[in-house]
């Protein structure tokens, strides 16, 4: 499955794409905020989320831009199946960072996920990572009220995560999401 924004191509992860994946995720600081994305993050590690097969209701997708043939890595977002609910999940290079990324491409990934048949969305974010949750706000995202423990590989550990929520039905479709 593949998709295009303004700005990016959002396309499948590739066994040969596990180098520059190693380079663009082999930072503690983006790490440290992901639930699965073990610290310190290896190449063996990149090469096994490469080679992750894909599943349709679930699809994750690498972050490029369209004129480097897809080659510039920008980040991944996609969704994951969290205790049987769709869950939301996206990180961004470094140098990508302040760019409107995330927004930009969670958008594709929500429009993928209703026409898959998804009805509700889950996300969250670690509190100590507020520039996350304004991701999920601006995406339409409502806070649940529930804060909680969730365990982070690249930490190693539990860190207190808010917890938020998307519908279908809290989506007008014919108007794009807020900027």
């Amino acid at each position: 499955m593949f998709a295009r924004t303004q700005r990016l191509l959002l396309r499948p992860v590739w066994p040969e794409d596990a180098e520059n994946l190693f380079s663009a995720l082999n930072d503690q600081g983006i790490v440290c905020n992901l639930a699965r994305a073990p610290w310190p993050y290896s190449r063996d590690d990149a090469h096994a989320f490469a080679a992750r097969a894909q599943d349709p209701l679930y699809p994750h997708f690498l972050l490029t831009l369209p004129g480097d043939a897809g080659q510039t890595l920008v980040g991944s977002c996609g969704l994951g199946n969290h205790d049987g609910e769709a869950e939301l999940g996206y990180w961004i290079a470094r140098e990508h960072w302040g760019k409107g990324f995330a927004t930009e491409a969670a958008r594709a990934v929500i429009a993928n996920a209703w026409m898959l048949g998804h009805r509700k969305l889950i996300g969250s974010h670690y509190i100590d990572n507020p520039a996350s949750g304004a991701v999920l706000r601006r995406l339409g995202f409502k806070p649940t009220g529930v804060i909680r423990p969730r365990f982070s590989a690249g930490r190693g550990s539990e860190a207190m995560a808010q917890e938020y929520t998307l519908e279908s039905d809290m989506v007008d479709v014919e108007r794009p999401l807020a900027a």
